[in-house]
């Protein structure tokens, strides 16, 4: 079943969907892709006043499952433009600043994108390796303009975002590799779980959201709002967890986890711990490889928001491992796409109407 959840249609989709910018707090034009691609699958659609859109699956009924991904990239703001026309930046979400300079980027103007480049002096002028160390007040980008009345005029003022120009590829038929995995690769999946639920025609017993929210990698903002707004019984959560297994990291620090090795689940306070019985107990039965990963005090994903809201939601998180999690060039595997998917949909079809997930009983 697993190598029918990515066929070309579906992967022709998610190339569209990465390759279009969707910066924190300014999702609309990835979240419109997202919405036409899934309203064939759900009975409504529906979108906050911030921009997290949800799509629900034989709705009105009093039991409510919710499966969510965050639609949101991280990019750059713009703080200030020089009076020679240079722009100074800040992070808009978790960006790494070391992998800035020379890259190419996107700035989203009011008159439309406008191509600039981090300018960074050539290694004969500063010093070689020992030289100064990118430092994000210390970046700026170049749009080609000499002064501050032609940035100006192309539409860029403070406060324009910018996004990395790196499109989406397949390395060696297994890998994804592109900007935005984290974690557009999760809005991806639930779409492809609210299919197989159309395709295969399985029946719920409960009202189902299939929620793409915003504004994650600042806060959680968006799942905060939607989870008050649906006031769901059940929620899986899926994002993008380390692989740690390339160079560089020290996985007696960070676990081991590796690509290919199937979805992982999490462990941690605002996991329920009957739920990920249920969960893991579906992937056994059903043969469907999974890791498992430790979080000591918060997993850092929407699972937080949603799990201490309402007075309580049975929540989970499931995984799918990704490399070089907040570079242009992040990498996950197919097999682990399929898996993770897979692992969502059969744990749906194990969820009953009203399900006890109560401790004491």
């Amino acid at each position: 079943m697993i190598k029918k959840i990515v066929d070309k249609k579906s992967l022709d989709f998610l190339k569209d969907y990465l390759n279009t910018a969707a910066p924190t707090s300014h999702e609309a034009k990835g979240q419109k892709k997202w919405m036409d691609y899934i309203k064939p699958f759900v009975d409504e659609m529906h979108v906050d006043v911030y921009g997290t859109a949800y799509g629900v699956i034989n709705p009105g009924q009093p039991y409510k499952v919710v499966i969510e991904a965050h639609a949101d990239e991280i990019s750059w703001m713009v703080s200030r433009i020089t009076d020679e026309g240079m722009l100074s930046v800040l992070r808009n979400g978790g960006m790494d600043q070391t992998v800035a300079p020379a890259k190419r980027v996107t700035i989203h103007g009011k008159n439309g994108p406008v191509t600039g480049v981090f300018g960074w002096p050539a290694i004969h002028l500063r010093g070689g390796a020992e030289g100064p160390k990118p430092q994000v007040h210390t970046l700026f980008v170049d749009v080609g303009c000499k002064n501050k009345e032609e940035v100006l005029a192309l539409g860029i003022n403070v406060g324009t975002v910018l996004t990395y120009r790196d499109e989406m590829e397949i390395l060696n038929d297994r890998f994804i590799c592109g900007r935005a995995l984290d974690n557009r690769i999760g809005g991806f999946m639930i779409a492809q779980v609210a299919r197989l639920i159309k395709e295969k025609k399985v029946k719920l017993p409960y009202s189902l959201y299939v929620v793409n929210a915003v504004m994650e990698e600042v806060g959680l903002r968006g799942a905060e709002m939607i989870v008050n707004t649906i006031k769901p019984n059940v929620a899986i959560i899926t994002d993008v967890a380390h692989d740690t297994t390339t160079p560089l990291i020290d996985t007696a620090k960070h676990g081991e986890h590796k690509c290919g090795s199937g979805p992982m689940v999490a462990y941690g306070p605002s996991v329920h711990n009957k739920f990920l019985e249920l969960i893991i107990d579906t992937a056994e039965k059903k043969k469907i490889p999974f890791q498992r990963e430790a979080n000591s005090r918060r997993t850092g994903t929407d699972t937080d928001a949603f799990a201490f809201a309402n007075g309580g939601v049975v929540s989970a998180l499931i995984s799918i491992p990704e490399r070089y999690m907040h570079t242009p060039s992040e990498m996950v595997h197919l097999d682990d796409v399929c898996h993770t998917t897979e692992l969502m949909f059969e744990t749906l079809k194990n969820i009953e109407a009203d399900h006890d997930f109560h401790y004491l009983r």
